[in-house]
């Protein structure tokens, strides 16, 4: 009785997962993507903030209030997926209703996305926190907790904003299965690199001086969502234009001659 009622939760789980991951209509990039400009930016243990448009990709984005639904991270060299012909797998990622996947980077070519970059992190670290996410790949998520996943089919209602971040949480208590930002989160605090820790202040007495003091307390990874690591003030925010070198005059405009066009331009 019991094996049949999981295949049955497992079954209608898929159903669920394959509705969500339907793409929304009418989605458009902000500005056009540049592929290799991004492919050349992005470092190991990078974190890239995703604009999904999947069905799922609304509800984050509304429930975070952020135009960034997905996180992933970039582990360099070290590919994990993709053989012969294939590109090679330098995204590690949590997709709903599937589980800890490697990805190509290229999947995300033609979406608005963000670079994250943990800063002064050892190499040693950023390692740590790679090998953290590479070990995880091929953990599945278990269709059998559908009422994670049936809460984004219904309509999103009118929330108050301090109560949008734990509708997340609702389900089967486990966001990590289905927010992709939780395992990268855990992925930091291995090595207690902050993202957006608990700042509480205390009063600490030396001598006959009071002095205030902060304490760092780790968050529970299950309460980060993809915008903490736009957020932090511990993580770069790098515009691949920018880093590559950007010229405001080498723009082309509508309503100026181009380039060519005044070299082409005769001399009086």
């Amino acid at each position: 009785m019991t094996a049949w009622f999981d295949a049955l939760l497992d079954r209608a789980g898929r159903g669920i997962a394959r509705r969500l991951e339907q793409p929304s209509s009418g989605y458009v990039p902000f500005t056009p993507s540049d592929f290799e400009t991004l492919q050349n930016t992005l470092r190991p243990a990078d974190i890239l903030l995703i604009e999904g448009r999947q069905r799922v990709s609304a509800a984050i984005k509304y429930l975070t209030q952020s135009t960034w639904s997905h996180a992933a991270m970039f582990v360099g060299d070290r590919t994990v997926g993709g053989s012969g012909s294939e590109e090679s797998h330098r995204l590690v990622e949590v997709n709903l209703g599937e589980g800890c996947v490697s990805s190509p980077l290229s999947k995300y070519a033609t979406f608005n996305t963000r670079i994250c970059r943990p800063v002064g992190l050892s190499e040693e670290d950023a390692c740590a926190v790679v090998d953290f996410m590479t070990c995880r790949i091929g953990l599945r998520y278990d269709m059998r907790n559908i009422v994670d996943l049936a809460r984004y089919l219904l309509p999103t209602p009118p929330v108050p904003v301090r109560w949008r971040r734990r509708m997340l949480a609702l389900g089967s208590g486990d966001p990590t299965r289905a927010i992709c930002s939780s395992l990268i989160a855990q992925a930091f605090q291995s090595v207690r690199y902050p993202i957006l820790p608990d700042i509480r202040t205390v009063e600490a007495r030396s001598g006959s001086r009071y002095a205030r003091r902060e304490i760092l307390h780790v968050r529970h990874h299950s309460l980060f969502v993809p915008r903490d690591f736009d957020l932090s003030p511990y993580f770069e925010i790098v515009k691949p234009h920018l880093v590559s070198g950007f010229d405001h005059r080498s723009l082309d405009w509508a309503d100026l001659p181009t380039a060519d066009t005044r070299d082409e331009a005769p001399r009086s």
